[in-house]
């Protein structure tokens, strides 16, 4: 019964991360379950801290709103038992704040954040985050063209112009 249980929940993360506006009727017809045991499901995944939220991916360059995204590498000092939280605490507060991550590499974190100018992100990386005692330092990456974001191509949907290749 717990093996069914994961197996569902897996079957309905699978298809509400792609597709968070999936009527539930039809979800539930095509995981062959009731729609009642599906609603059931997702209300305690959401309660279980499992699903965190909805999304809606949005191609802000089609818009006439100005933003700059921005991703921050930083580099800091652990604080003496508990790590890195405390330091990712700090900076997720902050509003502009859209991601951070512990990662692995040159850098200790990764921070993305968006602003509506160059200026209005370098700064928040001058006057908030860099003044943090615990940050060592910070390399800063703006975002000038999204390809593909979130498993889906924004903009202008190319041909795949791969040469195929056969045994």
């Amino acid at each position: 019964m717990a093996n069914d249980k994961t197996e569902l929940r897996t079957r309905i993360l699978k298809s509400i991360e792609n597709d968070a506006k999936v009527n539930l009727s039809e979800l539930a017809i095509r995981l062959g379950v009731e729609e009642t045991e599906v609603l059931n499901e997702i209300s305690d995944m959401e309660a279980e801290g499992i699903i965190c939220g909805y999304l809606t991916l949005i191609d802000w360059d089609k818009t006439s709103n100005e933003r700059v995204t921005a991703l921050i590498e930083v580099n800091c000092t652990p604080q003496r038992g508990q790590g890195f939280d405390v330091i990712a605490e700090r900076i997720y507060k902050y509003p502009e704040v859209n991601s951070v991550y512990l990662i692995s590499g040159g850098f200790d974190m990764l921070v993305t954040l968006e602003g509506k100018t160059l200026k209005e992100v370098a700064s928040f990386v001058t006057d908030k985050l860099s003044t943090q005692e615990s940050i060592l330092s910070c390399a800063t990456h703006f975002i000038l063209r999204r390809y593909k974001d979130h498993g889906q191509i924004i903009g202008k949907k190319y041909a795949d112009e791969r040469i195929q290749v056969s045994p």
